[in-house]
């Protein structure tokens, strides 16, 4: 049985590329999502891997990858244009290795579905023609390890413009744990922002007019944002109170949030 917050497809598939002219993203408050998930409901099409009394609900948990001296995080060179991740989806059994590129033009990923359990062969594969050599290959030349695992909950909603297809999420609950290599962690998970939501809107070509009008509509101001840098900042918050020298009770009530 499909459960919330669960994709109901996930059948292992071969290497797919998905490309998008642009992402706009907003931070809002969990009124305004209410009523925008009401509105994107009357307006957009469930999203047809999802679950959830409306269809459109699942669970995302994301294994992002970062060098060392965290490149990606602070956006050097091309690691400002490039993530790595692995991502799941709900308690699926099988996961995509996904490199996202991103430029002032363009929003492309390339990722390839492969079974849970072959997740160890991303440090060790074996075999020429195994599916995930070549998110093996980038990781080691860009050498790039797991920097931390970062989880929310989705609402999805699709649908067409005059330019292709459009898509909107309401991006819930983010949380995020330390790395613990190749491995997807079920603890204690902190999270990354207090109460807001993330909106994001994707499409081709210029605004679409319903977005527009959505925009227009809740008066949403655009912002650049990243789960994965909020996800660090958060982490290296929690790393620097446990070693806090500031005196009792701020540092002593940071570590316990961070516990």
């Amino acid at each position: 049985m499909t459960t919330a917050f669960e994709p109901t497809h996930q059948a292992i598939d071969n290497r797919e590329t998905r490309t998008l002219a642009s992402e706009v993203k907003f931070l809002i408050d969990p009124i305004t999502a209410h009523r925008i998930r009401d509105w994107a409901r009357l307006r957009l099409s469930p999203d047809p891997y999802a679950g959830g009394d409306s269809r459109d609900e699942y669970r995302t948990t994301s294994l992002y990858f970062d060098t060392q001296s965290l490149d990606v995080f602070h956006r050097r060179g091309s690691f400002g244009r490039a993530k790595y991740r692995v991502r799941r989806y709900g308690d699926a059994e099988t996961v995509f290795l996904e490199r996202k590129l991103r430029t002032s033009a363009l929003l492309a990923k390339w990722r390839t579905r492969i079974a849970l359990d072959e997740l160890p062969r991303v440090n060790d594969p074996s075999g020429e023609d195994w599916a995930g050599r070549w998110f093996h290959n980038r990781l080691t030349a860009r050498r790039l390890a797991p920097a931390c695992q970062v989880s929310y909950e989705r609402t999805a909603r699709i649908g067409t413009s005059e330019n292709g297809p459009i898509r909107l999420t309401l991006d819930r609950n983010v949380r995020v744990v330390p790395s613990a290599g190749l491995a997807f962690r079920a603890m204690r998970s902190q999270p990354v922002l207090d109460y807001r939501l993330i909106l994001e809107l994707k499409f081709r070509g210029t605004l679409p007019v319903i977005f527009k009008e959505l925009v227009e509509q809740f008066r949403l101001t655009p912002q650049p944002i990243s789960k994965y840098r909020l996800a660090k900042e958060v982490l290296t918050r929690c790393e620097r109170a446990a070693f806090s020298t500031e005196p009792r009770p701020a540092a002593a009530q940071f570590q316990m949030a961070c516990a």
